[in-house]
């Protein structure tokens, strides 16, 4: 393979991704629905949190520290 063959197949990937991205973007602002990375800062999310939401949230943390160490103790 050349490098002009090789060079065209990385940038039809990379032109690839950048369109399903795209398109995939316009739809989920066009439906209404929330992006992808939305839910990923817990700085945004942390004031509109509801007690009992907030209540959930600690039992999670809790039984995630619980089996990390069961995994932990396991593990050694």
């Amino acid at each position: 393979m050349n490098l002009d063959m090789i060079l065209k197949l990385v940038m039809r990937r990379l032109l690839g991704k950048a369109v399903n991205a795209g398109v995939d973007a316009g739809l989920g602002a066009l439906s209404g629905r929330k992006s992808r990375g939305a839910g990923r800062g817990r700085h945004q999310e942390a004031a509109a949190e509801t007690p009992a939401e907030a209540e959930a949230r600690a039992d999670r943390e809790r039984i995630r520290a619980i089996r990390q160490a069961r995994r932990a103790k396991r593990d050694q």
